[in-house]
């Protein structure tokens, strides 16, 4: 489905802000590169979620904005970071252990496209000619909740939520929710859940840019952000 009237919805950091009011005091969580990155800024100051990165540190602080680079300090994606009080290190085979072994509770990642069965594609774009596997198949599969965070549709209106996904696959039925710039959509059995729609934006809207079957939910409403 491609069309060029969806709304714009929010903007990158109201979207991260959303997915950081999923987060919980003691959680260990993983962010994808991209916009999962923008989620630490929208804690509360002095909160206890802790972040892990896979090449080896838990406790992430966020991403430095001070032009300050120590290569011995940056995330999975190379980005600069600073440390939370207690970080710690650990090689990355300690870190994917953590990881395949069911101990990060949270791992957000970006998306290309979900599928209404919770399938993920968000590391190939064929008509690009390339990608590049890396950690997010194992955090898709070994978190144990998965919320992707995108934009609802291409900038050419093709919709990114979908029956079935087109793109090359990350892992299959592993999403539990997704946000994006239109709405919250929870990924049940019977498929996609609407359960809040962005400020401004209607739930007829969030149908029309969903190329899948989209339940509306009783409670369905606007975010509070």
């Amino acid at each position: 489905m491609t069309s060029h009237a969806h709304p714009e919805g929010l903007p990158r950091e109201l979207l991260a802000l959303r997915v950081a009011q999923e987060l919980r005091a003691g959680m260990v969580v993983n962010l994808g590169i991209g916009l999962p990155t923008l989620v630490p800024s929208h804690l509360p100051e002095g909160h206890s979620v802790l972040f892990q990165s896979e090449n080896g540190i838990l406790g992430l602080g966020g991403i430095r904005e001070d032009g300050i680079f120590d290569r011995e300090l940056i995330n999975a994606g190379g980005q600069p970071v600073f440390l939370a009080t207690g970080a710690s290190f650990f090689d990355s085979a300690t870190s994917f252990g953590m990881i395949r072994g069911g101990h990060v509770d949270v791992s957000v990642l970006g998306g290309l496209q979900v599928a209404s069965n919770g399938d993920l594609a968000n590391w190939m774009v064929p008509e690009r000619g390339g990608g590049s596997m890396g950690g997010a198949m194992d955090l898709a599969v070994g978190a144990r909740r998965l919320i992707v965070a995108m934009e609802h549709v291409t900038r050419d209106g093709t919709s990114r939520l979908m029956e079935r996904c087109t793109y090359p696959l990350t892992a299959q039925a592993c999403t539990n929710l997704v946000v994006t710039n239109l709405a919250v959509i929870a990924v049940e059995p019977s498929g996609f859940v609407l359960l809040e729609v962005a400020p401004g934006v209607t739930v007829e809207q969030v149908i029309a840019a969903t190329n899948a079957p989209l339940t509306v939910a009783p409670d369905v409403h606007e975010m509070v952000l």
